[in-house]
């Protein structure tokens, strides 16, 4: 059961009057994510902040204070998909891990889930080995806890940020060896998730066939993982020297990129770094 799910659950109007969050707010965050399913990263960021400003406008004491986290918690999860590079970022997921720790709220249940993007702000902060270090205490964490079957997805998700940790610290062959123990028990988003940290690993190890072959095996890419698939095939490509493929799947990584994501987003600059470096054939 999802966070959201839960928080459905419990919220009737008896629940509501206790101080739940209003079933009018969860819709408008199903609304922001709608949007970041579509890419629409900076409408969906703006959606949640609006309901953040409208509940701490409100005179005297907030009846609701899981609402503005969990309104906070999307606007942040939509800042980091959409990759800009603000410190404004890292610092707000990281005040509400310390709300969260500090309450048996409702949110309590997203402390995990904020820990981990946490940890993927700190892969593209270029911070990998305290990004690693997160994810290995969040694993830790799913670990200690009784009911493991509705963790599956974030335990898959913590793999997947462990193996990229990995690969900014040239770790490839323990990310390749997380990614293929991770892939017989994954959904597809998931898979695709596994599938590119695989290439990636592979390709970091010099065995560019091999990721190319993985490559194809993978599925479409969302819109917040734009130009990913196609950075790593370009990469392998140039690495055994086809100029000509590499510049054409580089550019298809950058037109997708430039379509959903921050003009400061990392994965831009990599594709970039990338496009100056191959000969033209």
């Amino acid at each position: 059961m999802t966070y959201l799910e839960r928080v459905r659950k419990a919220t009737s109007w008896v629940g509501w009057a206790g101080g739940a969050p209003a079933p009018w707010h969860l819709a408008a965050l199903d609304e922001a994510y709608a949007l970041m399913d579509e890419g629409r990263f900076e409408d969906a960021e703006a959606r949640a902040r609006v309901l953040v400003a409208a509940r701490r406008s409100r005179r005297g004491r907030d009846r609701r204070p899981g609402t503005v986290w969990y309104a906070t918690y999307v606007a942040a999860l939509a800042a980091r998909a959409h990759g800009r590079q603000e410190p404004s970022v890292l610092t707000e997921f990281e005040a509400l891990i310390a709300e969260a720790e500090q309450t048996y709220d409702l949110h309590r249940a997203l402390l995990l889930p904020a820990r981990l993007n946490r940890a993927f702000v700190l892969i593209d902060a270029e911070r990998p080995a305290e990004a690693e270090a997160e994810a290995r205490d969040v694993l830790s964490a799913l670990a200690r806890r009784a009911h493991r079957a509705g963790d599956q997805q974030l335990e898959l998700n913590a793999l997947i940020c462990l193996g990229h940790a990995l690969c900014a610290q040239d770790c490839y062959e323990e990310s390749e060896a997380i990614a293929r123990a991770a892939l017989p028990r994954a959904d597809d988003d998931a898979v695709r998730a596994l599938r590119i940290l695989l290439v990636r690993s592979l390709s970091g190890q010099g065995r560019h066939e091999e990721a190319l072959a993985e490559s194809g095996e993978a599925l479409p890419e969302p819109p917040h993982a734009a130009g990913k698939l196609e950075l790593h095939r370009a990469t392998a490509l140039h690495a055994l020297g086809r100029s000509g493929e590499a510049q054409a799947e580089a550019g298809r990584a950058l037109a997708a990129c430039e379509r959903y994501l921050h003009p400061t987003h990392p994965r831009i600059a990599a594709v970039r770094t990338l496009l100056s470096r191959i000969t033209p054939p």
